[in-house]
């Protein structure tokens, strides 16, 4: 964890302290939790948006920054959701994430390449594998903490800091047309935000492809279709939330 040693002058420059936030549960919980225990550290608080977020997420990003006392770090390349699916000329798919690549891990990257000597702090709970994060390959003189393994938290941890925080995680911290959400997702998209629901579906007719993949399910791939079925009556089993998804990405959501 951070130490006045840690923050003075290391391997040819100052230690930078640097936590990631998806804003996401335990993104959240860490940086907040970090700040408490650490007050006197300037930690570096990164975000990297799609600018496809609901305006829910926008805000919740305004509240950490007033809870944490400084700006959030805006790490961007120029690139969005909608200009990468026009520049691609695809709409991206869980064969091709391309979405988290450009947008979000590599501006990511990019900027750790710049920051060496530092530390990064990463939001893994104690009940989750890590495997695949281990392997990850980062620049020289970059360390990575889990500090949440390290503290023993798990998912009931991080539920209640956040609530004795009285933080509300909204509940849709990813974009507003990711391939990965659920029908009931999909419905609370098109009745709270019509006009975004809308500009999805317009990107399909001129992209003559889909942002859900055919045969997923029994409903209909396409959104026009989804709609016209949503009109017609016809209910999702689930209730919208991202606990329900059997599959997500879990840069944008952590």
């Amino acid at each position: 964890m951070p130490t006045k040693q840690a923050d003075d002058s290391e391997g040819g420059g100052r230690m930078k302290h640097i936590v990631p936030v998806s804003g996401g549960k335990d993104s959240t919980a860490l940086a907040l939790k970090l700040k408490e225990l650490y007050p006197e550290t300037d930690f570096i608080y990164p975000i990297t948006p799609t600018g496809n977020e609901l305006p829910e997420m926008f805000d919740h990003w305004k509240l950490l920054a007033r809870r944490l006392g400084k700006p959030l770090t805006v790490l961007s390349s120029g690139r969005s959701l909608k200009g990468e699916i026009e520049r691609q000329g695809a709409i991206p798919n869980w064969r091709m994430r391309f979405c988290t690549r450009l947008i979000k891990i590599e501006p990511f990257n990019q900027f750790l390449w710049t920051q060496a000597p530092a530390t990064v702090y990463v939001g893994f709970r104690a009940d989750e594998p890590l495997e695949d994060r281990e392997g990850n390959r980062v620049p020289e003189g970059i360390v990575q903490r889990f500090p949440m393994r390290e503290w023993g938290w798990t998912i009931g941890d991080v539920y209640n800091y956040l609530s004795e925080q009285e933080i509300t995680i909204p509940a849709r911290t990813d974009c507003a047309w990711c391939f990965f959400q659920t029908i009931a997702e999909w419905k609370a998209l098109l009745e709270k935000h019509p006009e975004s629901f809308q500009e999805a579906i317009d990107i399909e007719r001129r992209m003559n492809h889909t942002f859900r993949s055919p045969g997923r399910d029994t409903w209909p791939a396409d959104l026009q279709g989804l709609k016209e079925a949503f009109e017609s009556g016809r209910q999702p089993r689930n209730a919208p939330s991202m606990d329900a998804r059997k599959a997500m990405c879990s840069v944008c959501a952590r």
